[in-house]
């Protein structure tokens, strides 16, 4: 996960939160996002830091319709969300305040 960048790495958390047996479409995602950041969440970023997330096997893309997409992380994305969790864990001890 360190080769992605902090905007990739809050998408795959996003997706993951978001899916529920359902994978979300991009609208929500961008959705979901614009509630925790500051400011619009253009497409001419989401899109193509999505393309980025499927190109490295780290979520899978799938066809609603024409004009919408379907994202799922995979289980290479969940390992990795894992280990970023457990990296976390070992660097900070949330549970001692």
């Amino acid at each position: 996960m360190d080769d992605l960048n902090a905007f990739q790495r809050d998408l795959l958390y996003v997706i993951a939160g978001l899916e529920n047996g359902i994978p979300p479409h991009g609208l929500a995602i961008k959705d979901s996002l614009e509630e925790d950041y500051s400011g619009t969440i253009h497409h001419g970023r989401l899109y193509p830091n999505l393309d980025t997330l499927a190109d490295m096997g780290l979520i899978d893309v799938s066809e609603i319709d024409k004009r919408t997409n379907a994202y799922s992380v995979t289980q290479r994305g969940q390992r990795e969300l894992e280990a970023r969790r457990e990296w976390e864990r070992q660097h900070i001890d949330l549970g001692s305040s």
